[in-house]
């Protein structure tokens, strides 16, 4: 068992999300950094799809009433176990009575917390990631609150040693993307716009959207039928101003889409928070699965 002494800014429940319902309109979810959650569970000898904690700007105080094994990945935040540093990216044994706090990123958005055993929330829909916009799943449908009690698991399986890309702040983010299916419909000085420009992450955020400020983009098409979205479309609303799709986002949608970010570079996406600044490059079908197959070698 955990127990939530203080939530921290935003603590959900997540695991690998629940494919297969975008038909009903339920959006996959789960965990915004995949990669950061699988090496948080490999370190505890979870399996990949074990569910966890994402932890957004800044982290939770939990007490351990009966110890266990941790590991926390993801955003680079200053964490301590009774009072002695957490190292990042390591797995640690906590003994009975111990107390966990978790502070504020000092790079990147989002961390994650894996528990020997995982977190037995129960399951819905095949998942047992929380849907925040429709409060169900994960742990009561909601984030954390002071005096929670999750249940947990009670020791994992053989933990792995695994060399991780060491994590790399982007405050200048320069996400690759592929051509939407509108983005004929944009005018000549909005596709240089959009490609050239630097914008800036609006504190308006979450994980439905990932809106955007800088220099309006100009749509020059008609008005358009409802249609197909995932995770990383980047959709222009009439305002001009560019919004990322996130993983909790619809899964349909009448905005014109210009691009979308490809599957590699989601885990960046996740790292962003209010303030920092973004770019687009257009890529090729072909470079984005090399770009796949580079990052999913570790995995394998």
């Amino acid at each position: 068992m955990i127990i939530v002494v203080r939530p921290g800014m935003l603590d959900l429940v997540v695991d690998l999300g629940r494919p297969g319902y975008r038909h009903q309109g339920v959006p996959e979810g789960g965990a915004a950094d995949t990669p950061a959650l699988i090496h948080a569970n490999r370190l505890v000898g979870n399996p990949d799809s074990m569910a966890g904690l994402e932890l957004t700007l800044r982290g939770p105080e939990l007490l351990f009433p009966e110890g266990g094994v941790i590991a926390l990945t993801g955003a680079d935040m200053d964490a301590r176990v009774n009072g002695g540093r957490l190292q990042h990216g390591e797995a640690q044994e906590l003994e009975p009575g111990a107390k966990l706090e978790i502070g504020m990123a000092r790079t990147g958005a989002r961390g994650y917390l894996a528990v020997a055993g995982g977190l037995d929330v129960p399951v819905v829909l095949g998942s047992r990631s929380v849907f925040l916009p429709g409060g169900w799943g994960g742990w009561q449908g909601r984030a954390l609150r002071s005096g929670d009690r999750l249940p947990a698991g009670r020791e994992g399986g053989q933990a792995e040693w695994l060399r991780m890309p060491e994590f790399t702040p982007c405050p200048d983010c320069c996400l690759r993307v592929l051509p939407g299916p509108q983005l004929g419909s944009f005018s000549d000085k909005a596709l240089v716009s959009f490609l050239d420009q630097v914008y800036t992450v609006d504190a308006d955020s979450n994980r439905v959207g990932i809106r955007l400020q800088g220099v309006s983009l100009e749509y020059q098409g008609g008005e358009l039928a409802s249609q197909g979205v995932l995770p990383g479309a980047v959709q222009v609303p009439p305002s001009g101003q560019p919004i990322i799709l996130g993983w909790d986002g619809p899964v349909t949608g009448g905005y014109p889409v210009i691009a979308g970010v490809i599957s590699t570079d989601l885990p960046r996406l996740a790292q962003l928070k209010p303030g920092d600044r973004v770019s687009f490059r257009m890529v090729g079908v072909e470079q984005a699965r090399m770009a796949w197959r580079r990052a999913a070698t570790w995995l394998s």
